[in-house]
């Protein structure tokens, strides 16, 4: 059986084992707890010590100055700083969960620091506090709730969101005895709930009432509430610890101490027991029997933890827990388990002695259970070499057992690893492994990180299996801040040693750092790098690396790189040095045109004239003539018809320049023409009916309106042909059916078009009789045909379709008259006389 030496240590709580193996010997010198305010932070965390403005303390050889100095749990310094921060007297600080060390002083006002001592915010709890000082305040995880000498109650609910939230009045005439806080996270409400001592009963204080509990129970002098907030822990007046849920209604525990002064620390040791602390003696009570006596000869800080508490001294650190069941099932004196036999199997081995096989023979059909035993009882051991016993018996039985998870012991293995690693004394983060479970490893890495440890956190990273990106970020950062005595290329050599190391790694993000911290040509070196063009062109900008960066856009042929690149370098620079910069990179400047195109005409007209490209200038002229078109005021009156005139022709004047483009020259020049003979009609006739229509249109709509002379200019100003005049007119004077004027038309000279439009033009309009003034003068008998059979004359149709001798006309003529019986007979008479003379 194992020794009884590792059990002797135990302290029997009723049915439990307790013990309390030192942490630390702490490395610090001449802090006295007494002397200070301490705030310890949870999970193995930094302690923070200040001198107590409080209280009347010898000052010995050290300076009259208050400092804040931070230290790791086994009692090296990390930091300090000299406190000068006014607001009166410093009430309380604590650690957040997020390693924040928050201050808070007299007036209201909160101070953040960081593990480094360096001020990170401040804010106040509002002008309620500054007029009536804080006279108290409880911290929990993330917030803090203060009461002020009014007797008004105040909560923070989370740091990282500071807002202060004033809680109900509870009508205090003095402050209470005691007070506790229940967190959010625990409440039904969810937001916090303040327990205070007040007379014989408890109020509960919410933002939204007032409670009154437990009449009669009181006055409590002590209180605090369990870490998952389901009871509460109370020290009466009269001497006795009363353990109850938070709502008061069941007592667990009732136990009458020696002593009726208030103990001076209360605190949960995980949630089977309550630690009270007088000036020389911890006791630890529990459900039943009686309870444990430790006897200090120094002051001590009790800094509760989810498995338990540690215990800081002036010289030691100490972890109370209660000693898990694993391993009280292997050390227990007098045990018979298959996990105390096996254990007992490995001494025997190591001795070479057969009493080996006899205990693996005994426990053979529990030897899984063993195994699981001793390396569960392995990963709660702070003594290596205990570790190393257990781990060494689970594996000389996982020899003998066919069952049993073998990936187990590695995993436990690597736990244990890294548990020591950050136990180190030069390290100082005395986890167990629920505090580790809980934590999780990558929060771990990152308070390494926080605390400067690159090389531990780096190899964790990679011994886990982790990401090790945010490892190599934050300490190439910090060596780029701290490293300004080292020239830019030898530095950029020792960070590119070690940025190698993980492949991916955001060098932008390190060069934006380096230019943040006034190193631009380390930052431009850096970038360099970086292969993303998303990350690396965005900060090439920032440094005022225009024009690399415009290269670099082009080169990833990214559109939107591009784009941002130019928008940045066109509220930059002036243009001049713009265009110079585009002109000379095609993508860059045909994306810069399409844009300008849209949207930026006028920078657009620069562009081409600085680059002597006259013709895209007067196309943009001309273009915006239109755009001025579809103005609504263009259409009244035409006040806008000038500029539109004036637009056009110096299109005209620029199409000149160029010997490329006389087509376009010339159709500028008419279209302004056009602009100003249509401008000028509507001023004389007050109609807005020219503008923007065709030559063809304006000529027509002149004859409707019987300005013929008007027509006869725009004829002659623009070449119109005669025959194009003649369409014009007759269709014009049909459609105001001025038939006189028609006729008249006609005679003037034989028409250039023929007299068929003359025909059309009537038919059209449903003047027949106009229409047969000029059917007869048709030339072609076939065309004269088609004309009478329009106005549905048969047999003057038929007459002159016969003329033509066309069997083809005469079957469309006679499917034309095909409901006229007699006109039908016409043509097929006609017909048959043509067949008959053998013409087809």
């Amino acid at each position: 059986m194992a020794g009884v030496s590792v059990a002797a240590e135990w302290q029997l709580l009723y049915n439990r084992y307790y013990r309390k193996p030192e942490l630390y010997q702490m490395q610090w010198k001449n802090v006295d707890l007494t002397r200070n305010k301490i705030a310890c932070a949870p999970f193995g965390g930094p302690i923070a010590v200040i001198r107590d403005d409080a209280k009347i303390v010898q000052l010995y050889a050290e300076s009259a100055l208050r400092k804040l100095r931070i230290f790791t749990s086994s009692g090296r310094l990390i930091s300090e700083t000299v406190w000068k921060n006014p607001g009166g007297r410093l009430i309380g600080i604590s650690w957040t969960e997020d390693l924040t060390l928050v201050c808070i002083t007299q007036d209201g006002t909160v101070y953040s620091y960081d593990i480094h001592a360096e001020l990170v915010s401040t804010f106040s709890l509002g002008k309620e506090c500054f007029a009536n000082s804080v006279v108290e305040c409880v911290f929990w995880g993330s917030g803090v709730v203060c009461i002020n000498e009014a007797f008004e109650i105040f909560a923070v609910p989370d740091f990282k969101t500071p807002k202060t939230v004033k809680l109900a009045d509870s009508n205090l005439e003095e402050l209470p005895h005691c007070m506790a806080v229940i967190e959010p996270q625990y409440t039904k409400s969810g937001d916090v709930e303040v327990l205070l001592g007040v007379g014989d009963h408890v109020l509960l204080v919410e933002e939204d009432g007032v409670q009154s509990l437990a009449e009669g129970i009181g006055p409590l002098q002590k209180m605090v509430v369990s870490r998952k907030g389901e009871f509460v822990a109370s020290f009466t007046h009269d001497g006795r610890l009363l353990v109850m849920s938070t709502d008061f209604s069941d007592v667990i525990i009732d136990y009458a101490c020696e002593s009726a002064l208030p103990p001076d620390q209360l605190a949960w040791c995980g949630l089977d027991s309550v630690l009270l602390y007088w000036d020389d003696m911890l006791l630890m009570v529990g459900p039943y029997e009686e309870p444990v006596r430790y006897i200090y000869d120094e002051p001590i800080i009790l800094v509760p933890e989810c498995d338990g508490v540690r215990i800081l001294s002036n010289t030691n650190m100490e972890f109370l827990h209660r000693v898990p069941d694993s391993t009280v099932s292997i050390f227990q004196i007098g045990s018979t388990l298959p996990s105390a036999l096996l254990y007992d199997a490995l001494e025997h081995f190591d001795r070479r002695s057969a009493k080996a096989d006899e205990n693996l023979r005994l426990i053979r059909s529990s030897l899984p259970e063993a195994v699981e035993a001793c390396v569960d009882a392995a990963g709660y051991e702070f003594d290596i070499s205990q570790q190393r016993t257990l781990l060494r018996a689970a594996s000389y039985g996982q020899t003998f057992s066919s069952h049993f998870q073998h990936d187990s012991i590695q995993e436990m293995c690597k736990t244990l690893r890294v548990l020591n690693a950050v136990r180190h004394v030069d390290i100082g983060i005395p986890l167990s492994i629920q505090q580790y479970k809980l934590l999780t490893p990558s929060v771990l890495v990152n308070r390494l990180i926080n605390a400067n440890k690159h090389l531990l956190a780096l190899r964790v990273s990679e011994y886990l299996a982790m990401n090790q990106e945010v490892v190599l970020m934050h300490w190439t950062c910090t060596k780029i801040s701290s490293s300004s005595a080292i020239p830019d290329a030898t530095l950029l050599e020792i960070l590119l040693d070690k940025l190698k190391i993980c492949k991916g790694i955001s060098y932008a993000a390190v060069a934006s750092h380096a230019d943040k911290s006034g190193r631009r040509k380390l930052a431009a070196m850096l970038v360099e790098h970086e292969p993303r063009s998303a990350k690396q062109i965005p900060l090439l900008l920032s440094i005022g690396e225009e024009d690399t960066a415009l290269m670099k856009a082009t080169e990833s042929g990214d559109t939107d790189l591009v784009y941002l690149v130019l928008f940045h370098i066109w509220h930059k620079k002036a243009p001049l040095e713009f265009f110079g910069m585009i002109q000379a990179r095609p993508l860059a400047r045909d994306l810069f045109v399409t844009y300008a195109r849209c949207c930026k005409h006028e920078f657009l007209k620069d562009f081409f004239l600085s680059t002597g490209q006259l013709q895209d200038v007067a196309f943009l002229l001309w273009k915006e003539s239109w755009e001025l078109a579809k103005n609504p005021m263009a259409s009244k009156g035409s006040p806008l018809h000038g500029p539109r005139i004036k637009l056009v022709e110096k299109s005209h004047n620029l199409f000149t320049e160029t010997k490329e483009h006389i087509y376009e020259s010339k159709a500028a020049e008419e279209h302004a023409k056009l602009l100003r003979i249509q401008h000028e009609l509507e001023v004389t006739t007050k109609q807005a009916i020219f503008v923007d229509s065709s030559i063809s249109d304006t000529i027509r709509t002149c004859i409707v309106l019987g300005n013929h002379r008007a027509a006869n200019k725009v004829k002659v100003e623009f070449k119109v042909s005669e025959k194009r005049w003649y369409w014009l007119k007759v269709f014009a004077l049909a459609t105001i059916r001025d038939w006189d004027a028609l006729e008249k038309f006609s005679k003037e000279k034989r028409p250039p078009i023929g007299y068929r439009p003359f025909v059309e033009a009537c038919v059209d309009a449903g003047e027949k009789d106009e229409a047969l003034k000029y059917i007869p003068k048709l030339a072609d008998p076939r065309e004269k045909a088609e004309a009478y059979a329009r106005i549905g004359m048969a047999k003057e149709a038929a007459d002159a379709a016969s003329q033509a001798k066309d069997g083809e006309l005469l079957g469309r003529l006679k499917l034309s008259f095909a409901q006229n019986a007699a006109a039908s007979s016409i043509f097929d008479t006609l017909r048959d006389r043509l067949s008959f003379q053998g013409v087809s």
